[in-house]
């Protein structure tokens, strides 16, 4: 049902681009908005990693590292079928983290430092395999892509008063009003697409390290550092707050139209309701990593782990 619905919804973002376009210069406008949404998109495809990075100074993870954490991430991927992603710390003190790339082969994890510091082992493994679903579900490539779009119907309604068609066809109330609700129903779409999305990498992430309960108690976590500690490369970059596992603008404490995230109290009750339903299954996770072969991973002191 996770991947009807987002399709659903990409088909609606898909239509409203379109829309605009149609209104600000006819047939011709709305198939002119739809190259110009190619182009956009491809560029975005290929280079999302590399601008993501760049925006929060991620810094690459070596093979090795004294954190253990390349270690944590390449045996979490094995068990989840996926090539070992590249692996980027962030210095910040917000516990958090996201994932990035066109496609598993292409992929990254980046995590903060304030994340290492906050969270046991186990909880660090349910967030990096909450971030390898991600991957594996293509996630990063549809939120790309559904961020381009919002981008794009933003720019197209703000042209909207300097062509004679949309206010032929609208009036100018109209084309005025199209300037403020077009760009407000693709944010709307877009954060519908990126809840979906990570109720999904919840579930997936809880089967491929195969405990729950590890992302459930570090999502609580996350969520307590988030509300109290700011980002400040996010808050200068606030297009990238869906991309983290738990909005780094300080989330709402509901699900509602304007949040990028699902309620961490929601995320974490269907978690604990996925330990209920397979605790009569005594096979419910052999495909997972054992507890006993995730790598340690060493606590830092607040000087950070590259100290």
């Amino acid at each position: 049902m996770g991947y009807v619905k987002t399709t659903m919804l990409m088909a609606a973002m898909t239509a409203l681009f379109m829309g605009v376009g149609y209104l600000i210069g006819g047939s011709g406008g709305a198939l002119i908005a739809l190259v110009v949404a190619a182009a956009m998109n491809t560029f975005t495809w290929w280079n999302s990693d590399r601008m993501v990075l760049r925006m929060h100074n991620a810094q690459l993870v070596p093979a090795g590292d004294r954190m253990g954490l390349h270690a944590l991430t390449a045996e979490l991927a094995r068990g989840a079928g996926l090539p070992e992603p590249k692996v980027y710390l962030i210095d910040t003190p917000q516990p958090n983290a996201f994932a990035t790339g066109r496609n598993p082969s292409n992929a990254a994890v980046a995590v903060t430092s304030g994340l290492i510091r906050n969270l046991n082992r186990n909880e660090l493994a349910g967030v990096i395999a909450h971030e390898l679903a991600h991957i594996r579900n293509h996630d990063t490539a549809i939120m790309t892509v559904t961020a381009t779009f919002a981008g794009a119907i933003s720019m197209l309604a703000n042209f909207a008063l300097f062509f004679g068609g949309s206010r032929e066809r609208l009036g100018l109330v109209g084309t005025l009003l199209m300037m403020f609700l077009a760009p407000m129903a693709a944010a709307l779409v877009q954060m519908a697409i990126s809840r979906t999305r990570e109720y999904a990498a919840d579930k997936a992430g809880a089967d491929i390290c195969g405990q729950p309960l590890w992302l459930a108690s570090a999502l609580e976590k996350i969520a307590m550092g988030a509300a109290r500690i700011d980002n400040d490369a996010a808050e200068r970059n606030p297009a990238t707050a869906h991309m983290f596992i738990i909005n780094p603008l300080h989330a709402h404490k509901r699900d509602n139209l304007f949040a990028t995230h699902p309620a961490t109290e929601n995320r974490v009750a269907a978690l604990r309701a996925m330990v209920l339903e397979h605790s009569g299954t005594s096979n419910a996770h052999d495909h997972s990593i054992s507890p006993s072969r995730v790598p340690h991973i060493r606590n830092r002191g607040r000087s950070g782990p590259w100290s």
